[in-house]
């Protein structure tokens, strides 16, 4: 090969914009269309892992300074009334729903002690399983996303791998260099993909695992507060 044609076939490659960006224009549509997707998946996945990192800290403070409440000696008419004046979650929550039904139980002509337990037991049950749902809201989207962005990733990279190979066979070469382009500006749906993947899984365990820990203080503080409450009724 001369001079000529070796410069002639460096020429594509040292004329290319290999940067991320010009790499990211010059992929196939099919290809941006992937890491657009992912894009607004990896938008999607922070900003629900930023939510709910604040709403957990301020339900582990609420939990923390109603427990400090219900312990220190004040009486549980006088709490139930302070707590039932507004909107409650978690612990709080969990304690009026099993006044009100305590409550209930002793009003009017006859007492409705038979039973009660059980009825405030499955109150509690209610009101946890509600406070499950309103912790794990959107986790499942960081479950998909985490499981299916290295999949789709990988789609986006195969379609831009043939479509560069398609290419090169029209032209009827095998020059790497012509190649190249194609090939990079198609692995960056996979980088994409893992990028968008990684965090979402982190995210997931890490916010379960603070769920699971909050549950099951509410598990145990559903259990004392059945007891004090079956206390209160003898």
């Amino acid at each position: 090969m001369n001079p000529t044609d070796v410069a002639q076939s460096v020429l594509p490659l040292t004329s290319a914009d290999l940067s991320i960006w010009g790499l990211f224009w010059s992929a196939h549509p099919v290809v941006k269309a992937v890491m657009l997707g992912l894009l607004v998946a990896s938008i999607w996945v922070w900003a629900i892992v930023i939510d709910k990192t604040l709403l957990y800290a301020r339900t582990k403070r609420a939990m923390d300074r109603f427990e400090q409440t219900f312990w220190s000696g004040q009486s549980l008419e006088e709490l139930y009334r302070t707590q039932s004046a507004r909107p409650a979650h978690s612990m709080a929550a969990l304690f009026v729903a099993a006044m009100r039904e305590w409550k209930r139980s002793f009003e009017g002509t006859s007492r409705a002690i038979g039973g009660l337990q059980m009825r405030i037991e499955k109150v509690m049950d209610v009101t946890i399983a509600r406070e499950i749902e309103r912790l794990e809201r959107n986790l499942l989207v960081l479950a998909t996303v985490g499981s299916a962005g290295p999949f789709i990733g990988l789609l986006g990279t195969v379609w831009g791998v043939m479509e560069a190979f398609s290419a090169i066979a029209a032209q009827q070469a095998a020059s790497i260099l012509q190649l190249a382009p194609g090939v990079s500006g198609a692995m960056l749906a996979t980088i994409a993909g893992l990028i968008v993947a990684i965090p979402s899984v982190f995210g997931y365990n890490l916010l379960l695992g603070n769920t699971r820990r909050m549950i099951t203080e509410l598990e145990n503080f559903a259990s004392s507060l059945a007891d004090r409450l079956e206390l209160e009724s003898k």
